[in-house]
């Protein structure tokens, strides 16, 4: 069904108060648009449905307050909530096939607010298949990097980057491949994000004390080859996953920093001793997300003075790499977004991966035992050929995949 018949369907039903309809057709909607996200808000007048698209909100309807109660009520009911406490925030999950047979899972959260209760679902399709690390825009020495990593038998590969950055998909890219009939690959997370076939996957509890730390004793029990633990919150989570690597065990986790020197910082911070450090982390990913121009409309642009400047400074320091020909580095020529039919005006369609990889070796590691500074071992790190993601933002950039307001819209800028 083409996707202004699934609006029209969306804006029927809110004329003719048709609820049922009215969830269904948003959800169905939602999932032609790629979005990730759905947002109802209630304003003081009418209630608005945003979609997070791309990573950014864009509004799609508006419908009266008056069957706001009713609708929240259908989702509540969806997603096994209390229909009848407003006082309080509630989660919840509800599973969702569409009339065109798609298959999905729902995360729903509920948040009271000053005009009646606000809802976001996030969406998981079933359907869409975990693309493979290429696919996510993992090229050549990063790639390779990364390869490295998941064959050894034990360590730790961390994944870094802000809410969203996807971090949960690299991280299940890395299990498909990893995931072959004789090693028993366990799962630790809050919640399971994506099913997938041949992993032991376990949801924390923190209600009943079923935490991420509590998680990972167990699993050690479990005589697992690989563990993954969905987040490294805090110090003992980070001393199990130490002990877990030191008995010969690979784990792969996420944590919350901005880049992926700045880790090592962090989990000193946490009270880890740096010989630990030392010897058991072997891969560091930071991540982000950028949009993709669309190839339909895309125009070549001439940046500003200041921003070629920021660009110049970052490739200065850029070890000769091969995820670039070096007649491109010379060019400098870069894209804008337009907008057209195809992308529906905004520009772009669909995102890339940018990745910074640090990849441990015994330079880094003596750097890590003197506690050197974030800014010595970034140093270290970049000699040894580590693209930062402003660098490797640009390098998507001179390919003519993003524009490089999207690059430093997501990325820092090197500092003199």
């Amino acid at each position: 069904m083409p996707e202004a018949t699934k609006l029209q369907q969306l804006q029927d039903s809110i004329l003719a108060g048709n609820i049922p309809q009215l969830v269904l057709s948003t959800i169905s909607y939602a999932l032609d648009l790629r979005s990730s996200d759905i947002h109802i808000e209630p304003q003081e007048n009418t209630v608005r449905i945003r979609y997070r698209v791309d990573g950014v909100l864009r509004q799609i309807v508006e419908y009266p307050l008056n069957i706001h109660p009713a609708v929240v009520s259908r989702i509540k009911i969806m997603s096994n909530l209390k229909i009848d406490e407003q006082r309080i925030p509630q989660d919840g999950r509800s599973e969702v096939t569409t009339k065109d047979g798609r298959e999905m899972d729902l995360r729903v959260s509920t948040l009271p607010t000053v005009n009646g209760e606000k809802i976001v679902m996030r969406i998981q399709d079933r359907s869409r298949k975990i693309p493979d690390l290429p696919e996510l825009g993992l090229q050549s020495s990063s790639l390779r990097s990364f390869e490295q990593a998941l064959a050894l038998p034990n360590g730790i590969i961390l994944t870094t980057g802000p809410t969203g950055s996807g971090k949960t998909t690299t991280m299940y890219s890395a299990l498909a491949r990893l995931n072959k009939i004789d090693v028993n690959i366990l799962t630790i997370e809050d919640p399971v994000e994506i099913q997938m076939d041949g992993l032991n996957q376990s949801q924390v509890h923190a209600d009943i004390n079923y935490t991420f730390a509590n998680g990972l004793r167990t699993a050690l029990r479990q005589d697992p080859n690989i563990i993954m633990v969905g987040e490294i919150r805090d110090r003992e989570t980070i001393e199990i996953a130490i002990e877990a690597s030191l008995t010969g065990h690979l784990v792969l986790s996420t944590i919350h920093t901005n880049s992926a020197v700045e880790t090592l910082t962090r989990i000193d911070n946490m009270g880890v001793p740096p010989f630990l450090m030392a010897s058991t982390i072997e891969l560091i990913i930071a991540q982000r997300l950028v949009r993709k121009l669309c190839d339909a409309c895309k125009q070549p642009d001439t940046p500003s003075a200041e921003m070629v400047d920021n660009v110049n400074h970052a490739l200065k320091s850029l070890q000769p790499t091969d995820e670039i020909e070096p007649e491109k580095l010379k060019t400098m020529s870069f894209f804008k977004a337009v907008g057209c039919d195809v992308c529906e005006h905004i520009g772009y369609k669909g995102r890339l991966g940018l990745y910074e990889i640090l990849r441990m070796n015994n330079e880094i590691r003596k750097l890590v035992l003197a506690r050197a500074s974030s800014i010595d071992i970034e140093k270290a790190a970049m000699k040894n050929g580590m693209v930062t993601l402003e660098q490797a933002g640009i390098i998507k950039a001179l390919k003519g995949e993003t524009a490089l307001d999207e690059i430093y819209r997501v990325a820092k800028r090197m500092e003199e």
